[in-house]
């Protein structure tokens, strides 16, 4: 494999594989945060390790494939070394995304707490059915004066 070919495999794999990856966004967008964001993490890593094919060219492959090719077609014995590439990129990815949510959750927690307040003055604000209650109270029965004596004439509520 020339040069050329060999770059033009990886791009279109590439390709391939950002459209997979993309597709798996969708697929898990209705899950919760936090099953969510390592599945996504477990298959980026899956995608986008590379592994070593050949010590001696030092072209690489994607370690998913070198490794389901061995083990399912059995046609070399790189198997173990594409499946502790994966573990080693795995590691070292889960460990970034701990560490990312770590930083991240007491962000959020300051943010919710900047945004509480606003949220407090709004709850001060009487509800629709509490101003329909007012009103129902100022304009409580017309059918009698300010005296309390019998009006004759009924005037429609508005």
């Amino acid at each position: 494999m020339i040069e050329n070919d060999y770059l033009l495999a990886w791009s279109a794999y590439l390709a391939a594989a950002l459209g997979c990856l993309l597709v798996w966004f969708r697929l898990t967008g209705w899950m919760w945060r936090y099953v969510r964001e390592p599945l996504r993490v477990l298959v980026l890593v899956l995608l986008f390790s590379p592994t070593v094919v050949d010590p001696g060219k030092e072209q690489l492959a994607p370690a998913i494939a070198i490794s389901a090719m061995d083990l399912l077609l059995g046609v070399g014995n790189n198997a173990w070394r594409a499946i502790a590439d994966l573990s080693m990129y795995g590691l070292i990815l889960f460990v970034l995304y701990l560490l990312f949510v770590a930083v991240r959750w007491p962000v959020e927690r300051w943010w919710q707490g900047r945004q509480r307040p606003a949220a407090a003055i709004a709850d001060d604000e009487p509800t629709l059915r509490e101003m329909m209650a007012r009103d129902d109270q100022d304009f409580a029965d017309t059918r009698y004066d300010a005296r309390g004596d019998r009006r004759l004439r009924i005037d429609p509520r508005l």
